[in-house]
């Protein structure tokens, strides 16, 4: 097995990738302690079954630097191949402000040629490679040097296997034709504002039901006190607050150190020092946030009048354009899509794009009384009247 440890070895592969027409690409990495991910493993392949095909690359390496990994992913003549590509590309655009192109996902490809929902690379694995995974490696610590051979074995089997599944599904959506339905879902995957968290905006991370202006506003200002605390510190937002303790601060809203040690779920490390003066300096903030600068919840979809009957109905559409087309049911439409429509709403997601192809086009004959569903043995049957 090939491990990497200097700039000039990752060169000179990066420089033979650069004649393939692809190359898969793997990493391994921590991020339980930090707010942004330790890179510690790059794994690499090409075509090929010799051992120089596939390599590891070592970051942590003091002769390692991977300007030659970015200039290959920058080389448009060389497909880069991930399985469950986001957290991978979110450490490569935040290392080196580069995200691969062009870029081909294979759990984004599964689903689209009828492996189901967010498909295991280990069940691709097994599927289409036909081999054994050894997983027993998965939660070890990539920091720690030297790698074991199992390690080495575990994240090499990463990369190679992903070979044939990439040279699999690839030639089966361009036997399908629906090569431009995958390209078109990796848009947000290549958009570098998907991994951009701005403190201001952290605030929509928030799962909360209240729809107080008040009540957002200090929520936006904890979440954006919370966001650039973590960030500078480069600590896991859960441990400055985490969000059930944001938002019963939100609820409270102490003013005082001796009002914060009240609090059932805050940890105790926040209840003093730098932490405890900008949760309270927040909520004050928060506090005083005239009207027209509160966040306004969107109640559009209070309003909407949903259609019951017709929204059953287009679950049973959706069913069997999933099933007669082999593409997961939630890539094509979601539940919130669907009342949507049968709101009479017609900016859904699953009307546009491949989506309309696939669904939407029928979604809107049967909305309009031009399109009939009747069951066939078990199956459903999609009509025009």
């Amino acid at each position: 097995m090939l491990t990497l440890t200097t700039t000039e070895g990752l060169a000179a592969f990066c420089e033979r990738a650069k004649s393939a027409p692809y190359v898969t690409v793997d990493t391994e990495f921590l991020r339980e302690r930090t707010y942004y991910s330790k890179l510690c493993l790059v794994q690499l392949a090409v075509p090929g079954d010799t051992e120089e095909d596939a390599v590891l690359v070592d970051p942590l390496a003091k002769s390692m630097a991977l300007d030659p990994l970015y200039e290959l992913f920058r080389d448009e003549n060389v497909v880069k191949v991930f399985h469950a590509a986001r957290q991978d590309l979110e450490i490569f655009f935040i290392e080196g402000g580069v995200i691969p192109k062009p870029l081909f996902d294979t759990q984004v490809a599964a689903m689209v040629a009828g492996f189901g929902e967010q498909v295991g690379y280990e069940t691709l694995v097994r599927k289409i490679a036909h081999a054994p995974l050894d997983k027993s490696s998965r939660f070890t610590d990539w920091s720690r040097r030297p790698l074991t051979d199992a390690q080495k074995t575990y994240a090499l089997a990463d990369v190679t296997h992903l070979r044939v599944i990439y040279e699999f599904l690839a030639a089966e959506l361009d036997k399908s034709g629906r090569l431009d339905w995958v390209e078109e879902e990796l848009g947000v995957l290549s958009d570098p504002a998907t991994y951009v968290v701005e403190p201001d905006r952290a605030w929509q991370r928030v799962k909360t039901r209240t729809n107080s202006g008040r009540f957002l506003s200090i929520v936006r200002e904890l979440a954006k006190f919370r966001e650039i605390y973590a960030q500078t510190r480069n600590i896991p937002r859960s441990r400055v607050i985490k969000d059930d303790a944001l938002l019963e601060l939100a609820s409270t809203r102490p003013a005082t150190l001796e009002d914060l040690g009240r609090s059932r779920l805050l940890l105790r490390e926040a209840r003093k020092g730098d932490i405890a003066d900008g949760i309270l300096l927040a909520i004050s903030e928060g506090m005083q946030t005239p009207a027209d600068a509160q966040p306004k919840p969107d109640r559009s979809r209070d309003k909407m009048q949903v259609n019951p009957a017709l929204a059953d109905l287009l679950r049973v559409l959706l069913k069997a354009k999933s099933e007669n087309l082999g593409v997961a049911q939630k890539l094509i439409a979601s539940s919130a899509d669907l009342d949507e429509i049968a709101a009479g709403r017609r900016d859904a997601k699953s009307l546009s794009g491949w989506r309309h192809k696939a669904f939407g086009q029928d979604a809107l004959l049967l909305c309009e009384g031009r399109l009939g569903l009747r069951a066939k043995g078990q199956s459903v049957e999609v009509f025009e009247i």
